[in-house]
C-alpha cells in the first residue's frame, strides 16, 4: 500500500489534514467510478442509471418511493432512468399487492448481469484497498464514511446495510 503520511499525525483536524482528506475522497471516486462509467456509456447510461441498478438490485421489490429516497433525485429524473432501463429490459416493474399505486422493481436477468459487469471492478477495487489496509484500518473507513453520511440518515443507512 502506498503510504499517504508516515505515522500518525495527532493534529489530524487541522486545516491541512481535512483539505487532503477531501482532495483524496475527490481522487478516489474519480477512480472508483472511472471503470463503471466506461462500461455504462456503452450502453448509452450514465451513473444515475448504475445507482438505480445497485440499488434495486441490492433490495429486490423496491418500491418506487423507497428509490428515490435513497437517491434523492427528482421524480422526474428516476422516471428518465428507470423508463430506459424498463425499455431496455434491464428493470420490470410490479404493481403493489396492497397499494395498486406503488410500483415496485427488481432487476431481470439481463439486469442482474449488466449490474454485476458494473459493480465488478468496483468490489475489486475495494477488495485490493481493504486487504491492503488490513482489517483495523477497514473498520476506521467504515466508521468515517458513516460519519460522512447526515446523522438524521445514520440510523436507515446502517439498518440498509446490515439486513442483508
Amino acid at each position: 500500500m502506498v503510504d499517504v503520511k508516515s505515522g500518525v499525525n495527532p493534529l489530524f483536524l487541522r486545516e491541512e489534514e481535512l483539505r487532503q482528506g477531501i482532495e483524496l475522497l475527490f481522487y478516489a471516486y474519480r477512480d472508483f467510478t472511472s471503470d463503471p462509467d466506461a462500461i455504462l456509456a456503452q450502453h448509452g447510461y450514465g451513473r444515475a442509471h448504475h445507482r438505480a441498478l445497485h440499488f434495486i438490485g441490492r433490495n429486490p421489490g423496491i418500491s418506487v418511493a423507497e428509490l428515490l429516497a435513497i437517491l434523492r433525485i427528482t421524480k422526474q429524473s428516476l422516471s428518465r432512468v428507470l423508463s430506459q432501463l424498463v425499455t431496455e429490459g434491464y428493470v420490470i416493474q410490479k404493481q403493489g399487492t396492497r397499494d395498486r399505486r406503488q410500483r415496485h422493481l427488481f432487476l431481470t436477468e439481463k439486469g442482474v448481469e449488466l449490474e454485476r459487469q458494473v459493480s465488478e471492478p468496483q468490489r475489486a477495487r475495494v477488495a485490493r484497498a481493504y486487504r491492503e489496509a488490513g482489517a483495523e484500518a477497514v473498520e476506521g473507513y467504515r466508521k468515517v464514511l458513516l460519519g460522512l453520511v447526515n446523522e438524521e440518515d445514520r440510523p436507515a443507512v446502517l439498518r440498509s446495510i446490515k439486513r442483508r
